[in-house]
């Protein structure tokens, strides 16, 4: 019975996940444009906001990337790059917990400021209050998750968790037999991280596909400054 529900949780349901994330986001994006925004409050309690806003954003783009990179990236790349399990796990602890740990700071001053406020409160939806507790909860796993891998850094643990979440994106039978004896901890951060893909769609969590990206390239604004004979001319037009 526990072998067929760890298979349902950890075999098929990050399936389920990923197509309920990728299907309702274009789904969401095509008949319900209006909704796709972040909902900002921030004429209530600025301050706050500010300072919560930019620890969250700045924190938990750095902790996507990691992961996204940290155990996307094939160990066939990590061979000829050079980098060892060990390095690449320590690489992984630190920086993944720096930033979580900023990424948590900041979201808490936001649970704090969308829960305790009653103006905001009102004005907040269950998802939003559903996904904000979600992404904290997670982070909070995640963060407790490091003291677990820092006594274990002859890189096993690691192995098995990035070779788990390798078969699930690349499709490679025999996925939960990767997670064998992993501590409880690691198993609900991964059960929570497919979840808040599945919440996504649902929830405000979209607008991160809107992130004005193009914004750090883009060109420079061009100010001509009017001279004195076409202002006094238009003046007396």
């Amino acid at each position: 019975m526990l072998d067929l529900a760890k298979l349902l949780v950890f075999g098929y349901y990050p399936y389920v996940a990923l197509t309920v994330f990728i299907a309702g986001s274009i789904i969401r994006f095509n008949r319900g444009q209006y909704t796709w925004r972040s909902g900002s409050s921030e004429l209530l309690r600025r301050r706050q906001l500010v300072w919560g806003s930019a620890l969250f954003h700045y924190g938990i783009l750095v902790v996507l990337g990691g992961h996204l990179v940290g155990f996307g990236t094939p160990d066939v790349v990590l061979d000829v790059l050079g980098v060892s399990v060990r390095a690449h796990q320590l690489l992984a602890v630190f920086a993944g917990g720096i930033s979580g740990t900023l990424a948590w700071v900041g979201l808490t001053m936001l649970v704090h400021r969308r829960l305790f406020d009653p103006r905001i409160r009102k004005t907040s939806s269950v998802m939003d209050i559903v996904a904000l507790l979600l992404v904290w909860i997670q982070l909070t796993f995640g963060l407790a998750s490091v003291p677990l891998t820092l006594h274990h850094l002859d890189g096993k643990l690691f192995t098995q968790l990035v070779g788990y979440v390798q078969s699930i994106i690349y499709f490679r039978p025999n996925a939960v037999s990767l997670l064998d004896g992993v501590p409880w901890v690691y198993l609900v951060h991964i059960f929570l991280g497919f979840t808040f893909f599945m919440v996504w769609p649902l929830s405000r969590l979209v607008h991160i596909w809107s992130a004005p990206i193009w914004y750090i390239g883009r060109a420079y604004q061009v100010v001509r400054r009017r001279s004195p004979q076409k202002t006094q001319r238009g003046m007396q037009s």
